[in-house]
């Protein structure tokens, strides 16, 4: 999720390289992908990925040598350039500091206490995952936040109960953005409505309220809303396949939740954060300073937002400060990345004084624990300006407007939406930005929609219902894409909140997200597109998904 990306019409020097390089622009994307699998190494799949690029945008003429040099220094500028972006910067931050908070309120025995109290209830493997399951449902207003703050609760939790490390960050990575792009009040909303109000206003549709169009593409989330019910169905019946369950099954039979080969994304020295002996570990501990930040998060969005409105939307939220409308409006307009930041460092201050009050460090050792914390997580930090600088590179060789150029409004209605929900899919592996994604196809999906509708004779609330499915077909897409891609921000974050190889969490995740994907087109959209209600095609899709891990799924290797 990065603001990366602006609608193509900003960059024209991106349909230049697009019409230049054609289908060279893949080269990039597909060179951090296929390394990623084969090597198993981000860092260098991203760093070649970003490489490949730069040299592709620096190659002259015959002087290959040249051709390097310039390539690398415009590699560094990329480096340079996405950290230099205020977003990042704020996640990277928010990132660091939430490992920092972390540390110390693990020193304080905060999340031992809550894993002890879970344990108690939470005694197999099937109660330990829909727990995870429904604490997702409870961080529903940023997907960066779910991923950050899950993880460290419920890994002691998974652990004992040897679910593996796999299945834990795919929990966190489908209880993410799902939720997040869904939530009627979320980080993502005021960028979405603003997305659907420009393009309507491309087709003259000027008036129209925009966020009640995002909530009338919430039951056509097809792939947010079977995600969801995926994990909750495989984590009842206790039944997985493909390579999830070859690492179901390796948890429980040998205990150990993370593959032998594995690199997770935060340092296994832990020592540094065993709580002291002799002092009672209480659930406050962690609870306190994790509630701290959500609430002056929520308070941060607030006022960030509202420094943010202009217009006749702010007289509107002055008018009237603490309506559902002005909250959804303030949210939508803050920024979330500093925001976060915020919460986070003023969270760690929090925890660093309740452990000091209860005596069990001084503030040097205090600090001293915060930075261990901060150092474990130096290595996402690394991973994401890599992710973004290669964003950068994509953007600028034109790779989405090359994909795009292929999707034409001569496709047929029936198809329309599964082809954009592909595409978006297509772009966002490629990518790795939902945001990114959104920003590029939503232009283009309501004008074509519109056209596609009107041209096979739909008018009237028939032609409203067509485009709002097309609506959500972008916006399912994009997310569906981002789950699958290794070059995803999200996917990274998911994968260091649950301490699990990177390559580990996006090979078994990516079997499930094909799935429900494939299930979300031939159950949701095209029968959809067939005019045929919600009300009967999203219960039949769900229960496809049920039936299918139940008879489909094999059953792990533990007594239920």
């Amino acid at each position: 999720m990065t603001f990366l990306f602006l609608p193509l019409v900003l960059f024209a020097d991106a349909k230049t390289n697009a019409q230049t390089f054609g289908a060279l622009t893949l080269i990039p994307p597909a060179v951090a992908i296929i390394l990623a699998f084969v090597t198993r190494n981000v860092i260098f799949s991203l760093f070649m990925g970003i490489f490949s690029g730069t040299f592709l945008l620096n190659v002259s003429g015959s002087n290959i040598f040249g051709s390097f040099y310039h390539a690398f220094v415009d590699m560094v500028t990329k480096m340079i350039g996405s950290m230099a972006d205020s977003w990042n910067a704020g996640i990277i931050l928010q990132v660091l500091t939430i490992g920092g908070m972390i540390a110390v309120i693990t020193k304080m025995g905060g999340p031992r206490a809550i894993a002890e109290k879970l344990a108690k209830k939470a005694k197999t493997g099937r109660s330990a995952q829909l727990y995870t399951w429904v604490m997702g449902f409870f961080i529903f207003f940023d997907d960066y936040a779910n991923s950050l703050i899950i993880g460290p609760i419920m890994r002691p939790v998974t652990d004992k109960l040897k679910v593996s490390r796999e299945k834990l960050a795919f929990i966190i990575d489908s209880t993410a953005a799902p939720i997040a792009g869904i939530a009627l009040i979320s980080t993502w909303v005021g960028y979405e409505i603003s997305l659907i109000k420009d393009a309507y206003a491309m087709i003259g549709q000027t008036e129209i309220n925009a966020y009640s169009i995002f909530v009338e593409t919430i039951p056509y989330r097809f792939y947010n809303i079977l995600m969801l019910a995926f994990v909750f169905f495989s984590a009842y019946f206790l039944r997985e396949f493909g390579p999830m369950h070859k690492a179901a099954n390796r948890a429980i039979t040998t205990g150990e939740v993370c593959h032998p080969d594995s690199k997770p994304l935060v340092s296994q020295d832990t020592s540094t954060l065993e709580p002291k002996e002799g002092i009672k570990h209480s659930i406050w501990n962690a609870i306190v300073p994790i509630l701290t930040l959500i609430i002056v998060a929520f308070i941060g969005f607030y006022f960030s937002g509202l420094s943010s409105l202009e217009g006749e939307t702010l007289k509107l939220v002055q008018a009237n400060p603490y309506s559902f409308n002005s909250i959804r409006d303030c949210f939508g307009a803050a920024d979330a990345s500093i925001v976060l930041f915020e919460a986070a460092l003023f969270a760690s201050i929090v925890a660093i004084g309740m452990g000091m009050q209860q005596k069990m460090f001084n503030l040097s050792e205090a600090l001293e624990i915060w930075v261990f914390g901060v150092k474990a997580l130096v290595i996402t930090a690394v991973i994401l300006i890599l992710a973004w600088s290669i964003s950068s590179v994509i953007k600028e060789l034109g790779t989405s407007t090359y994909l795009v150029a292929i999707l034409t409004d001569s496709t047929p209605q029936i198809l329309l939406p599964s082809i954009i929900f592909i595409f978006g899919s297509i772009i966002s592996f490629s990518t790795g930005t939902s945001y990114g994604t959104m920003g590029i196809l939503m232009p283009l999906a309501i004008p074509i929609a519109n056209s596609v509708g009107i041209h096979t004779g739909l008018e009237g609330m028939e032609l409203h219902e067509y485009i709002i499915l097309n609506i959500s077909a972008v916006l399912t897409g994009a997310i569906f894409g981002d789950h699958c891609s290794p070059i995803s921000d999200t996917s990274i974050l998911s994968s260091m909140g649950a301490s699990c190889d990177h390559m580990d969490h996006v090979r078994t995740q990516l079997y499930y997200a094909i799935f429900v994907a494939a299930v979300a087109i031939i159950f949701g959209y095209i029968p959809a597109a067939l005019g045929y209600s919600i009300y009967m095609i999203l219960p039949l899709a769900l229960l496809v998904i049920a039936l299918t891990i139940r008879f489909y799924g094999k059953p792990v290797h533990v007594q239920p």
